[in-house]
């Protein structure tokens, strides 16, 4: 099996200039699925010696986050073109600005576990777009046996971001599990079917290559939280359908052994307005989905129901999450999923956290310590699959109390 898919070599070669060396001073050759690892994240000493290797490894950094500074810088304007300047959009720029400086201090040791540790793998480049690169959080001890989560963020598909994983990137490494963070194009760099396609192709790059970073490829886990819920499981349907057609792929979907969706959004259609109310206008929305059409093309749950048993079938069990006081995203959203699933034949599991909201669960609970509800869900699912019990050290506090309940009250999301 295999998709065709055409590169743009000349790109890809601009993007990957050294390939990583491996702690024992040797090239790893370059990945099946035509893409190649960067040079960042956690190296160690080679014939060259441990200055020049960090020193190199340093100024890729600068070159690769300065390229992405003015990437972003573009793209930002070319969004406020579309957004406009109105008082509901600077007031939810005005409390993201509020609630990222409260909840610095966490973000901040995040922040240095991402760019430090000799755990994480950055910017593995798994594709030619520009943001076809991924992170890896690798345990300790790799040992070719370790699951695998292939993980796609959220961000209203305006503002997501791989970095935004490193928090649940990191807590489940301390559990034995390997994390890969997927990055894709955002609005307006491209539109939902870009994100799908470049989330798909992510996707094929772990199932195919994970082995050489210690994962077990038979033990791999698709999650998304948010858009990237969203994101992901169009992915997973749009797999579903094209192998019960018979066309030609580059991952199969009996190769994740479960689906985590968590707060995201299945219905199109029947979110438009509410995503308007909440200050995500219809008409920018519209553009991002590709367009009335689109509304129901990417939408999971109407795809689930109009496909054929055969596709459905193929569906792996999933698992979906969901706080019920989330704003941002209803909860009905996950319920109404998981009832067509249910009734097209699906292994579906409805998990409903009461009293919590969109970033509860995925950002104020991880920091402030101790086991949390959602990471203590997702390894006791992997561990019953793999048949392990690995507990890991108890995650030590991260931001104070007072300052995770005002970051809740004055959040955007």
């Amino acid at each position: 099996m295999g998709i065709e898919m055409e590169y743009n070599t000349a790109d890809l070669n601009l993007e990957v200039e050294y390939l990583h060396r491996s702690t024992s001073g040797n090239r790893h050759r370059k990945p099946s699925g035509d893409a190649a690892e960067t040079d960042e994240g956690g190296g160690s000493e080679d014939g060259k010696g441990p200055s020049l290797r960090k020193g190199s490894s340093f100024r890729r950094g600068m070159e690769h986050a300065a390229a992405e500074t003015y990437l972003i810088t573009r793209l930002t304007f070319t969004l406020l073109q579309y957004l406009g300047l109105g008082y509901r959009w600077i007031s939810k720029l005005l409390a993201l600005g509020m609630y990222a400086i409260l909840l610095m201090p966490g973000f901040v040791q995040v922040g240095y576990y991402y760019f430090f540790s000799s755990q994480v793998r950055r910017s593995v480049v798994y594709g030619p777009q520009p943001r076809n690169r991924l992170d890896l959080y690798l345990p300790k001890d790799c040992n070719g046996s370790n699951p695998v989560v292939a993980f796609v963020t959220g961000g209203a598909w305006i503002i997501g971001y791989k970095a935004w994983g490193s928090l649940l990137g990191k807590r489940l490494a301390e559990r034995g599990v390997i994390v890969a963070c997927i990055d894709y194009r955002n609005f307006p760099q491209g539109t939902i079917g870009d994100m799908v396609r470049d989330a798909s192709q992510g996707i094929s790059f772990v199932c195919n290559n994970i082995a050489v970073y210690g994962g077990n490829p038979k033990q791999i886990f698709l999650m998304g939280q948010s858009a990237g819920a969203h994101i992901s499981a169009c992915a997973l349907m749009d797999q579903a359908v094209k192998e019960a057609n018979g066309e030609r792929i580059s991952w199969s979907v009996s190769q994740i052994k479960t689906y985590f969706g968590l707060s995201g959004g299945y219905n199109l259609p029947e979110l438009v307005d509410h995503f308007n109310e909440r200050g995500l206008s219809r008409r920018i929305f519209l553009s991002i989905m590709e367009g009335e059409q689109g509304l129901h093309h990417f939408s999971p749950e109407i795809v689930a129901k109009e496909s054929s048993a055969k596709a459905v079938s193929l569906l792996p069990p999933i698992i979906l999450f969901h706080g019920t006081e989330d704003y941002s995203i209803p909860s009905s959203a996950s319920e109404n999923f998981a009832k067509v699933l249910e009734n097209s034949g699906v292994q579906v599991r409805l998990v409903l956290y009461e009293g919590k909201t969109h970033t509860d669960l995925f950002l104020q609970d991880p920091l402030r310590g101790g086991r949390d509800e959602l990471v203590e869900d997702v390894v006791a699912t992997i561990n019953n699959s793999v048949g392990t019990n690995i507990v890991g050290p108890t995650p030590r506090r991260l931001v104070p109390e007072w300052q995770l309940q005002l970051a809740r009250r004055i959040s955007p999301f």
